[in-house]
């Protein structure tokens, strides 16, 4: 399984997961009435980054970093380890209300990973590693944002050959 495979089953996790959570969007000149509606899902950027605040409410879900390794502790057996990045914004007048907007959005997502742990058929959360998350601390009011940051487990790509014949030489 490919590491975009999985942003796909991580997409449609974050869709199911906050598709009841309605907020608000910016009121853009010519609107009448606040229009309000659960957060958007992207895959590793937005669609257009200078529109990022006529976007919210969104998550971004993206994929800075992966290792494939063989792990000597486990009989040279392969890994695939993946990073995985939310990032989390939200709209908001009142600034308390906005940044506890934000929480609940961030918690939802981190409780139902927590509780699911197993994304699609073949990823999972590594629950040996940390799920960190952060708030952003800047002063961006009307607008939040926050991240979190965990670790998936993905099948390993495993050699067809074995390129070694014995005590270790290549063949």
């Amino acid at each position: 399984m490919t590491r975009v495979v999985l942003l796909e089953e991580l997409k449609r996790f974050c869709e199911d997961t906050t598709k009841n959570m309605i907020l608000p969007t910016q009121v853009e000149k010519g609107d009448t009435k606040l229009i309000e509606r659960a957060p958007e899902i992207y895959r590793m950027r937005l669609p257009d980054s200078k529109a990022a605040k006529k976007l919210a409410p969104y998550i971004i879900i993206q994929i800075p970093a992966s290792k494939h390794f063989r792990d000597e502790q486990e009989s040279n057996r392969a890994k695939y380890r993946v990073v995985v990045r939310f990032i989390f914004s939200v709209y908001c007048d009142n600034e308390e209300e906005g940044a506890i907007m934000l929480l609940n959005l961030m918690d939802r997502v981190q409780e139902q990973l927590l509780k699911k742990i197993q994304i699609g058929k073949a990823f999972v959360l590594d629950e040996n590693e940390q799920l960190e998350s952060i708030v952003y601390p800047e002063d961006t009011a009307p607008f939040y944002a926050g991240e979190m940051v965990g670790t998936f487990k993905l099948i390993p790509i495993e050699r067809e050959v074995d390129l070694f014949v014995k005590d270790g030489k290549y063949g």
